[in-house]
């Protein structure tokens, strides 16, 4: 789910650099959000199992 997510938001962030359409900052600040809890999902992911 977390993957869906991610590329629903990259897609919507590269159409509004293309568009020039973006809702302000906000965008932005959901597809770091994103990022930053897949990454702490993988660090998890790969603690565990160690």
């Amino acid at each position: 789910m977390l993957w869906t997510i991610f590329v629903s938001l990259l897609v919507l962030w590269l159409l509004g650099l293309f568009t020039g359409y973006t809702l302000g900052g906000f965008l932005h600040v959901l597809l770091v959000i994103a990022i930053v809890v897949i990454l702490v999902n993988i660090y998890q992911g790969r603690k565990a199992k160690s």
